[in-house]
């Protein structure tokens, strides 16, 4: 059986049949009958091309595609304050066609900048200061956001709306919505990360082999409690850095610092003791400190000091314990998580001595792209890529802590957080000394309770964020003796250390 060719279709030549005078023939026919065809439908009915996008015979809407395309010439002027962590208004109205300019005005009291999907940036703005950006001609809905790592997350959002567009340009995708009227790009964002958005993409998360690899190439934090003098009054600058360090051998993250380390300073006294600390902003967003050992309003001391500017924070330690510190600018966890935080050991009066004294703070990582913050929607989540004692995970299995058979070894133990509890216990020892928030649950070997006769001990440290403790125990035969926190998924994640008793 042979095809039959339609009479009415000319029959091209032999070796012509997909040439370009044989492909133009066949359009120019079919466009005599879209011509026609759309004729037909105007003498029928007048207003169908008037319509909302189709029209009554199935075509394209020209006219209304026409209105989307079109650049009306005319500006829409916005102004936009900060009030808290949200943008006032948080949604604006355009016309379809008109350019937008924004200009924010920062009434917060940290710095912000305001970005939208095409690029367009305000870049950082200060605390009393305006920007104004010229975001392009609206064609769709579109949004801008502050791009400081967290406060998208916190609903810094501006959403922009227009009228008079059809249903189509409407709904049209964020990304593609404006066009960009002065050349802007993400470089303007002040070389924040753009937390949250399709833009940065996630870091993928290490695996415990590569985290313990790189731990061996590189010096451990010194997990020794540093000595207490009999100096009574102590006086410290801390300032405050950004900069990129190494996770793994093939990837950085942005890690924000008290004096070049995370966790900062371990400060050390007792009941009674003035502590003088100078911050000094050396980073390029605002930042401050809240020492937990104070007792004092936070107003001024915990205040959020823009970049070159310091402030005096002064406390007396009336209480013992172990007590976190940390920036309280806004969002906490994000600043905690990117490694602002340490701790301030404050003995109890009747402290007995020991033969070794360890600090270990617990932490979390949320990691962003490779050499950026942390990511603040996996912060939002608490599913930390990394956990670690003193900053880094598994440093103290490739650097073990040392004690010797007989030795009695007190653990300071410290969970910052910003999320994830802490489950220390440390693997063949039982503990015969707990002191927790304030108070001993088992001392030598006694229960606390007044209840409890004989002999006892306890065999894990819990604390939720920002709780702290110690523990003791006797190193009674040689041996590698891991510590851990023994939700143990964490424990993988890097929470995890030795140590090593030699006899």
């Amino acid at each position: 059986m042979t095809d039959q060719a339609d009479p009415a279709t000319p029959r091209a030549l032999p070796g012509q049949e997909g040439s370009p005078v044989s492909r133009a023939g066949t359009a120019i026919v079919g466009l005599i009958l879209v011509v026609g065809l759309s004729l037909a439908v105007l003498l029928v009915r007048p207003g169908a091309v008037a319509g909302s996008g189709v029209s009554a015979g199935g075509l394209p809407d020209v006219a209304a595609s026409a209105v989307a395309d079109a650049a009306t010439g005319r500006t829409t002027a916005v102004t936009v304050r900060v009030d808290g962590m949200s943008f006032v208004p948080s949604a604006v109205e355009v016309p379809v066609g008109d350019i937008l300019r924004v200009t924010l005005v920062n009434t917060g009291d940290q710095r912000h900048d305001l970005a939208f999907a095409n690029g367009a940036s305000t870049g950082m703005v200060a605390p009393g200061a305006q920007a104004t950006v010229d975001v392009g001609v609206i064609r769709g809905q579109t949004q801008g956001w502050c791009t400081v790592p967290g406060h998208r997350q916190m609903g810094m959002v501006l959403d922009v709306a227009v009228v008079g567009a059809p249903a189509a340009s409407r709904s049209s995708d964020a990304a593609s919505s404006a066009d960009t009227a002065s050349g802007h790009s993400m470089s303007g964002t002040g070389g924040h990360a753009m937390a949250g958005s399709p833009s940065v993409g996630d870091a993928p998360a290490p695996t415990m082999a590569e985290l313990m690899a790189f731990a061996d190439q590189v010096p451990a934090y010194p997990a020794e409690v540093p000595p207490i003098g009999p100096a009574t009054d102590h006086q410290y600058v801390f300032r405050v850095t950004e900069q990129v360090e190494d996770v793994t051998s093939g990837l950085t993250r942005a890690v924000w610092t008290y004096n070049g380390t995370s966790p900062g300073p371990v400060l050390h006294g007792r009941v009674g003791d003035t502590f003088r600390i100078t911050l000094v902003n050396d980073g390029t967003m605002g930042h401050s400190v809240d020492f937990h050992a104070g007792d004092v309003s936070p107003d001024m001391p915990m205040r959020t000091i823009e970049p070159g500017q310091s402030l005096q924070y002064d406390f007396t330690a009336r209480r013992s314990g172990i007590w976190m510190y940390h920036c309280s600018t806004m969002p906490m966890s994000s600043h905690i998580a990117n490694g602002l935080f340490g701790a301030v050991i404050i003995e109890p009066n009747d402290l007995e001595p020991v033969d070794r004294s360890y600090v270990l703070i617990q932490s979390e990582e949320y990691l962003g792209a490779d050499g950026q913050p942390a990511d603040a929607d996996k912060v939002a989540e608490m599913v930390p890529d990394v956990v670690a004692f003193n900053g880094r995970a598994f440093q103290y299995d490739a650097h073990p802590l040392a004690a010797t058979v007989g030795e009695r070894v007190r653990l300071w133990v410290l969970d910052v957080g910003p999320n994830v509890p802490l489950a220390f216990h440390v693997v063949g020892t039982q503990f015969d000394t707990v002191w927790s928030e304030g108070g001993y649950r088992v001392h030598h070997g006694r229960s606390t309770d007044g209840l409890t006769t004989g002999a006892t001990g306890a065999q894990v440290l819990s604390l939720l964020p920002a709780e702290g403790g110690f523990v003791e125990f006797l190193a009674r035969e040689p041996g590698r003796y891991a510590f851990v926190n023994h939700q143990m998924s964490l424990a993988e994640k890097g929470a995890h250390g030795i140590l090593a008793v030699t006899g």
